[in-house]
C-alpha cells in the first residue's frame, strides 16, 4: 500500500472517529435524558412531560437550522472549518457536564433542563454541519456512500461502548455520571480527528466579514439550490422524511417506558438492539449505496420507515417492540448514511461546507415539525400510539417527493457550476 494511500485510510478513521465519540451524546441523550427529564423534573411539576421535551428539541434544532447555512458560509469564506467543529465541540460537551446541575426542584429545573438541553444539542448538531463537510475532502465520487456508511457505523459502535458505560450507572441511580461520561468520551475521541483532518487555510478574511459574506451567500444559496433542480427536491424530500427519522430517534425511548412500560434496563438493551442493527444497516448498504446509488437506497429504506411506524403502533408486548426497535435500527443506520452520500452527490466543487450547511438547514428544519406533531397529538389524544402512526405520513410524503430525482453525478444540474 503507497503512504498516500495508507494517510487517506488513517485520515478517514480519524474522521470516524469524532462520530464514535459524540454518538455518546446522540444515543443517551435522546433517550436516557429525555427520561430523567420527563419523568425526574418535568411530571413531578405537574406539567405536560412530552410537550416540554417537544419544545426543547424543536427550538434547539430551529436555532441550528437557522445559523447553520450563515456559519457554512463563515467556514468557507474564511478557511476555519475545524475552528468551527471545536468551537460547537466545545458548545456541547460544556452544556453536557453542565446538565449534572439538574434535578428535581420545581419549575426552574424545569427551565434550566430544557436550557441546558437546547444548547447541548446546538453543539452536537451545529458540529456535524463541518464534520460532514469533510466527506468530500476524504474520500472520491466513487468511494462517498462506503465511507459515510462507516462513519456512521464506527458512530453505531461508540454508542454501543456508550450504552454499555450507561448500564452500571443507571443500576447505582448515578445520572449525573451518565453526563459525564458522555463528555469524556466525545472529547477523547474527538482528539484524533482534529489531529488528523486537513488544517484549515485561512482565507484571510475576518471573521466579522465573513459573516456579513455568509448573509449575502446564504440568500445566493438559496436562489442557487432553487436553480437546481435535483438538488433542489431532494432537500425538499429530505427536510420532510428527516422529521419522521428524528421523531422516532427522540421519542422511541419515551414511547418504551411511557406506553410498553419498559424499565430503565430494559429501554437500554432496546438502544443496545437499535445501535447494534444501525451498525449492520451502515456497513451492509454502503456498496449497493455506490452501486446502485444512494436514491435507490433512500427510497427503499423509506417504504421500510412506512412498516416500522405501523408496527410500533400495533406494538403491545415489550419483546414485540423490541424487535421493531431492530427493524428500526437497520432502517435508521441505511437512511441516514445513503443521505449524506447522495448529498454529496449533487454538490459542486468548492461549495461544501456552504451547501452541506444548507443541507443542515434542512434536516434541521425537518426536525421541528415531527417533534411537535408528535407532542401536540399525544397531548390531545392522550395517547403516544396516534402520534407513532402520523410519523409515517412523513416518510410517504418523502418517498415522493424523490420521484424523478436523479443522483448520477454524471448529469449536472443546470446550475451546478455556480458559484
Amino acid at each position: 500500500m503507497s503512504d498516500a494511500k495508507r494517510q487517506d485510510r488513517r485520515t478517514v478513521w480519524a474522521w470516524c472517529l469524532y462520530d464514535f465519540g459524540n454518538s455518546s451524546f446522540a444515543v443517551l441523550f435522546a433517550s436516557m435524558y429525555s427520561v430523567y427529564y420527563t419523568a425526574e423534573i418535568v411530571q413531578p411539576t405537574g406539567q405536560p412531560a412530552d410537550a416540554w421535551w417537544s419544545a426543547t428539541i424543536a427550538s434547539s434544532m430551529l436555532l441550528v437550522a437557522l445559523s447553520a447555512p450563515f456559519v457554512g458560509g463563515i467556514a468557507d469564506h474564511t478557511g476555519r472549518r475545524k475552528r468551527l467543529l471545536a468551537i460547537y465541540t466545545g458548545i456541547g460537551v460544556v452544556a453536557v457536564l453542565a446538565l449534572t446541575l439538574v434535578g428535581p426542584g420545581g419549575m426552574g429545573m424545569v427551565v434550566l433542563g430544557a436550557a441546558l438541553a437546547a444548547l447541548a444539542n446546538v453543539g452536537f448538531e451545529g458540529g456535524l454541519v463541518f464534520y460532514n463537510a469533510y466527506l468530500p475532502d476524504i474520500a472520491p465520487p466513487d468511494r462517498r456512500g462506503r465511507v459515510s456508511a462507516l462513519g456512521f457505523a464506527v458512530g453505531y459502535a461508540g454508542s454501543l461502548v456508550a450504552l454499555g458505560l450507561a448500564w452500571p450507572l443507571l443500576e447505582a441511580d448515578l445520572w449525573e455520571w451518565m453526563w459525564v461520561a458522555i463528555a469524556v468520551q466525545w472529547v477523547v475521541f474527538a482528539i484524533p480527528t482534529f489531529r488528523r483532518l486537513p488544517a484549515d487555510v485561512p482565507t484571510g478574511v475576518s471573521m466579522l466579514a465573513a459573516a456579513g459574506q455568509g448573509v449575502r451567500q446564504t440568500l445566493a444559496t438559496i436562489k442557487d439550490v432553487w436553480g437546481m433542480p435535483h438538488l433542489r427536491r431532494f432537500l425538499i424530500a429530505f427536510f420532510v422524511y428527516m422529521d419522521g427519522v428524528i421523531t422516532v430517534v427522540f421519542f422511541a425511548a419515551r414511547y418504551a417506558t411511557e406506553t410498553l412500560k419498559f424499565t430503565g434496563v430494559q429501554t437500554l438493551g432496546m438502544l443496545a438492539i437499535v445501535q447494534i442493527t444501525a451498525l449492520i444497516g451502515s456497513v451492509v448498504m454502503g456498496p449497493p449505496t455506490d452501486r446502485l446509488g444512494p436514491r435507490f437506497t433512500v427510497r427503499i429504506m423509506l417504504v421500510w420507515w412506512v412498516g416500522v411506524a405501523i408496527a410500533a403502533y400495533l406494538a403491545e408486548e415489550p419483546a414485540f417492540f423490541l424487535v421493531v426497535a431492530g427493524l428500526a435500527g437497520l432502517g435508521l443506520g441505511s437512511i441516514q448514511a445513503a443521505s449524506r452520500a447522495f448529498m454529496a452527490r449533487l454538490i459542486p466543487a468548492g461549495r461544501e461546507s456552504e451547501l452541506f450547511g444548507f443541507y443542515a438547514l434542512c434536516g434541521k428544519t425537518g426536525s421541528i415539525l415531527g417533534p411537535v406533531t408528535f407532542g401536540v397529538i399525544t397531548v390531545v389524544t392522550g395517547s403516544q400510539r396516534p402520534a407513532v402512526l402520523a410519523v409515517a405520513a412523513f416518510y410517504l410524503v418523502g418517498l415522493l417527493l424523490l420521484k424523478g430525482v436523479r443522483d448520477d453525478p454524471a448529469v449536472p444540474d443546470p446550475a451546478s457550476a455556480v458559484s
